[in-house]
C-alpha cells in the first residue's frame, strides 16, 4: 500500500515556470475558473477544479481541448500527413518528451523498448520514456486525475492527433510511469489502472473502501 512520504522538492527554472504558466492559463480558460495558488500548486488545483462535477469522459474531453489549443490544427495535420510512426520518429518523440515534459512529470530518461511493427514483427527501439516519480501523481495523489487528466488524454492526443501511437503505464506503488511511443494504447478495461483502488490514505477526494477508484469509471 502506498503511504505518504515527504514530497519531492523541485526547483523550477525559467523554462519550467513558463510552461506551468502557459498550461495553467489554458486550463483556467477551458474550465472557466481561476486559482489563487501559484506555480505548480495552481496547476494541480486547476486540475482538481476540472474533475469536480464532471464524469471521466467530460474530464478527458476538456483536457483534450487544452492540449489541442497548444498546437495549431494545420500543424497537427501536417505532422499526421508527413510523418508516419517510423522508428526514428518514435525515438525522436521519446527524446523530445524527456525535454519538454520534465516540468510536468519530473526527471525522466529514454529507454529501449520492444514494439510491434506494421508487419506484426517485434523490434527494439529507444522510444520508451521512464518517469522516475511522476510529479503530477505524487502531488495530486489521485488515481482518477492520473488516468483522466494525463494518461488517457495524452495517449489520445499523440495517437489520434499526431498520428504517433503512445501507451502510458503508471505505477501507483512508486509513482513511476512508462511511456512507449510506437505502441498503440490498449483498451482501458484491460489495464491494471482500471481496477486500481483509490489511494485512500492520500487522496483528498477518496472515500474509504473505494475499489476501484470511482473517478476512473464514473
Amino acid at each position: 500500500m502506498q503511504t505518504r512520504q515527504p514530497p519531492t522538492e523541485y526547483q523550477d527554472g525559467l523554462f519550467d515556470r513558463l510552461f506551468i504558466r502557459l498550461f495553467s492559463r489554458k486550463m483556467a480558460h477551458a474550465v472557466g475558473q481561476k486559482t489563487a495558488l501559484q506555480g505548480y500548486d495552481g496547476f494541480v488545483d486547476l486540475s482538481q477544479k476540472i474533475m469536480k462535477g464532471r464524469n471521466a469522459e467530460e474530464q478527458q474531453a476538456l483536457v483534450a481541448v487544452v492540449l489541442k489549443s497548444l498546437v495549431p490544427a494545420p500543424a497537427l495535420w501536417l505532422i499526421r500527413t508527413l510523418f508516419s510512426p517510423t522508428r526514428l520518429v518514435c525515438e525522436l518523440n521519446a527524446w523530445f518528451a524527456t525535454v519538454l515534459f520534465e516540468w510536468l512529470v519530473g526527471p525522466c530518461e529514454v529507454t529501449e523498448v520492444t514494439v510491434t511493427d506494421a508487419n506484426g514483427e517485434p523490434r527494439q527501439q529507444t522510444s520508451g520514456v521512464h518517469i522516475q516519480k511522476c510529479r503530477y501523481l505524487e502531488q495530486s495523489r489521485c488515481v482518477g486525475m492520473c488516468v483522466n487528466m494525463c494518461k488517457l488524454p495524452t495517449q489520445r492526443f499523440f495517437t489520434e492527433d499526431f498520428g504517433i501511437p503512445l501507451t502510458m503505464t503508471p505505477n501507483f506503488e512508486d509513482f513511476s510511469c512508462e511511456m512507449v511511443f510506437g505502441a498503440p494504447p490498449p483498451a482501458l478495461e484491460t489495464e491494471d489502472c482500471y481496477q486500481q483502488p483509490c489511494l485512500a490514505q492520500d487522496c483528498t477526494m477518496a472515500a474509504p473502501g473505494d475499489r476501484p477508484c470511482p473517478k476512473v469509471r464514473g
